[in-house]
Parts: C-alpha cells; sequence; structure tokens
C-alpha cells in the first residue's frame, strides 16, 4: 500500500474528530502503547510508550527516553475540519421531505458542499446501568445531499452568491413520512434508540480519495494529512535524548477555546504529569521545557494557478516542492529565525526541501496551533504545512509526494535533541 493509499484509508476512518482520535488510538494500541486516563494516577517508566485523551476528540502520545531526557520534541496538528454540526432536535419536515438541522462548524467554501454526496458520523451518549457511555457512530453510506438551486429559477446562480445557513445549506436527508433517523443512528451505534440520552453527529463529505496525476484530492486534507504524516513519522523514530510527543487537537477551526483545544490546559497538563511522574519537580520541568521544540503542522495556501495574484511574489508555495515554513508579523504563525534555523537543519539532514510562506501584506491570514499552544507552555515553536488548494472545500486538493515529505522530515525530528546552550545558542543531536 502507498503512503497516499494509506493517507486514503486514514481519511476515510476519521470522518470526524471523535473517529480521528480512535483511528489514531487504534495504530497506537498495535504498536504497543498504553492508554493512560487522565482520571488515575500515572505510573510511567524508562522506555514506557504512553498516550492519552481527552473528549474522545484530543490525543497526546509520548515515549519515555531510557535515561534522563533533556526536554521534548513536539508536533501539534488537529483533528477537525470545517463541517455542519446537526442539531439536538434533528429533523426538519416540509416541501415532501425530511431535512436535517443543522449549524456550520468553522468557516467553510458553502458552494463546495452542495449536490455532493454527504453522510453522519460523531457519537451518541447512552444511558447505562450505572450512568452514561460513549458510542461512536458512522452512518457510512451517502445519506443526504445539500440541493442547488436549478439555474432555470435563479439566473444570477453564477454571478456571486451568498448561502444563507439556515436555508441554503440545510441537508436534505429522505421523503416526507420517513423519519428514521434517531432509530439509524442507533442501528449504526449498535444500541436501543431508547438508551440514547444525547448526540453530537455531524455531516460529513463522503467522497473518497484520489490519487491523478501529481496530486491527491480528498477531504479533510486540512489537517488529517498533516496528522497523519506526523503519526507516520512519530511511530516510525527512534528516540534520543529528548521525549517525543505526538498532539492531536479538536476546535482548532473555532478558536481551539474548549478543554480539549489548543488552547487549554491539555498539553500543560500532560507534560507536567510526565515529569512528576518521573521524579521530576517544578524547577525540573522549567529546564525540560526550555530545550523543547515544537512544530506546528497545518496545512499551507499553494499558489492558485487560476488566481496567482493572491499570494505573495516572494513566497509563493507550490504543490509537490517540500514542506512549507510560514511566517507572520504579528505572530499569528510562531516561526522566527531561530526556530527556522533549526527545522530547516533537520530537513536538510532529512533531505525534505522547504518553502517559505506569508500572506501578502493587504491580505489578512489566519492562525493555527503554535501560537495557542505557546500561551500555556512557552515552546520554541515553528509553524509549517503542506501546501494545498481550495482550503476548506469539502474537497481538497494536494501534492502527491508531499505526504512522504513530511514523513520523512519527523521521522528525523522526533529522534533528535534540541538543548539551549545560551539564549540563542543551541546544539541539535
Amino acid at each position: 500500500m502507498t503512503i497516499n493509499e494509506k493517507l486514503f484509508d486514514f481519511i476515510k476512518s476519521s470522518p470526524t474528530p471523535f473517529h480521528a482520535v480512535a483511528t489514531v488510538s487504534k495504530t497506537l494500541d498495535n504498536a504497543g502503547y498504553t492508554r493512560l486516563s487522565e482520571a488515575d494516577v500515572w505510573g510511567l517508566r524508562a522506555g514506557g510508550k504512553y498516550y492519552v485523551t481527552r473528549n474522545g476528540s484530543s490525543l497526546i502520545a509520548f515515549r519515555v527516553p531510557e535515561g534522563d531526557f533533556d526536554g521534548f520534541m513536539l508536533t501539534a496538528s488537529h483533528s477537525d475540519s470545517p463541517c455542519f454540526k446537526i442539531k439536538e432536535n434533528p429533523t426538519m419536515p416540509g416541501a415532501g421531505t425530511v431535512r436535517l438541522s443543522t449549524e456550520r462548524y468553522g468557516g467553510m467554501l458553502c458552494s463546495t458542499w452542495m449536490d455532493r454526496p454527504l453522510s453522519v458520523a460523531g457519537r451518541v451518549v447512552v444511558s447505562t446501568d450505572t450512568g452514561v457511555e460513549v458510542k461512536l457512530v458512522d452512518l457510512g453510506s451517502p445519506c443526504a445531499v445539500i440541493p442547488n438551486v436549478a439555474i432555470h429559477m435563479n439566473r444570477k446562480a453564477n454571478d456571486g452568491m451568498s448561502y444563507d445557513a439556515s436555508v441554503d445549506m440545510i441537508p436534505l436527508y429522505a421523503a416526507d413520512g420517513n423519519d428514521d433517523f434517531k432509530a439509524r443512528v442507533a442501528e449504526a451505534a449498535g444500541v436501543s434508540a431508547d438508551d440514547i440520552v444525547s448526540t453530537e453527529l455531524m455531516v460529513y463529505c463522503a467522497d473518497g480519495g484520489v490519487e491523478w496525476n501529481d496530486f491527491i484530492s480528498a477531504p479533510r486534507l486540512d489537517d488529517l494529512q498533516c496528522a497523519f504524516a506526523s503519526l507516520e513519522a512519530f511511530t516510525a523514530s527512534g528516540t534520543g535524548d529528548s521525549c517525543p510527543v505526538y498532539c492531536l487537537f479538536d476546535n482548532e477551526e473555532v478558536g481551539s477555546l474548549s478543554k480539549q483545544g489548543a488552547d487549554s490546559t491539555f498539553l500543560y497538563d500532560t507534560l507536567c504529569r510526565v515529569n512528576s511522574a518521573l521524579g521530576g519537580d517544578e524547577p525540573e520541568y522549567c529546564r525540560k521545557i526550555s530545550n523543547s521544540f515544537l512544530v506546528s503542522c497545518d496545512n499551507a495556501h499553494s499558489i492558485h494557478p487560476n488566481h496567482p495574484e493572491f499570494a505573495d511574489k516572494n513566497h509563493t508555495v507550490y504543490m509537490n516542492r517540500g514542506i512549507v515554513i510560514k511566517y507572520n508579523a504579528n505572530q499569528k504563525y510562531t516561526s522566527n529565525a531561530v526556530s527556522t534555523g533549526i527545522f530547516k537543519v533537520i530537513c536538510r539532514e532529512a533531505d525534505a526541501p522547504v518553502q517559505f510562506y506569508a500572506n501578502r501584506a493587504d491580505m489578512a491570514g489566519g492562525s493555527t496551533l503554535g501560537n495557542i499552544s505557546n500561551s500555556h507552555v512557552s515552546l520554541t515553536s515553528v509553524d509549517i504545512g503542506l501546501p494545498q488548494l481550495a482550503m476548506h472545500s469539502a474537497y481538497e486538493t494536494a501534492g502527491k509526494n508531499d505526504t512522504e515529505t513530511l514523513i520523512r522530515a519527523l521521522t528525523v525530528f522526533f529522534g533528535k535533541s534540541v538543548k539551549i546552550t545560551g539564549d540563542g545558542s543551541y546544539t541539535i543531536k
């Protein structure tokens, strides 16, 4: 199986953040990692491999070196993508149909969600004899569509559209009288409909990934492409003088403001507990953090072949030409001269080419995980990604060679140690 075929399988098995974490957890289980609970006392051992989840939608994995270690070598990507979240009272009858009551999650390209096969996945909470339990659910087969208005009824459809999320973007589910949605969800979860006490369901693009000519196209490349590549590197890499850490955070697309997002205590709590479980005190934790390095992995904007004017002329990036290091003067990205220099040295060893991205000075850009995580754990950090087209489309496009390039670079990265020898001076070994 090729790397891109594995990527497509990963994306297919990860229609929601809950499924992404379940998919990563299964990979880690098969690789001999021990699952920890935040509610338990952690007993860690040298040479041990562990992971912990929060909310079922964020995950942090780490490997403990055999001896004392200098710091942490971390990557961070995100598990969520723009989608339509289904409201608690889901079905809306009318006009001879049953539709699904939804609201937009994240900033999406609305038009790309129309007239394509959609499905439903997420989690349900069911009652038990002692309390409640979470079950994952994925209807799998296409079961919904958001239909366009025919050109005959909207002659200005090609002149620019404004989409009302409460009118234009409501998914069609079934014909009038077929109100089996809750029963279908319960069957997929393997429970009785009467046992379901609440749901958290999302409408997702059901198309599969494809490789064509020099490119790949798939749903949710932002950011499952980076989540997959960093996981492949993490499980394949060796352990040097630092502790390798793989982070997968939820809710990046809506600002990370949740107990499981990058703007939560999840990373800080986990690193503190690793340090203390291995006998370290607070000064030891601070020492390790100063010798740590974070690669914030979130995809970047490739130059658009039809609209090159949107790219900064000196910072134009291309698919299949390497990893993108991202800059922003207002610290939307954390890359600076020191962190970029360190990462370039590692990429050079991995024979992984790099490119440089910055927004046009008159255009605002987005933010990502690095600066948000750094507000809780102060790390030397670089923001990187893989170049892609149509970010936040229901179906996105990237270069067919880029996933393997990132895996190669991060495999080297996870085996390294970055140690500070003076403010602005570092050893890389």
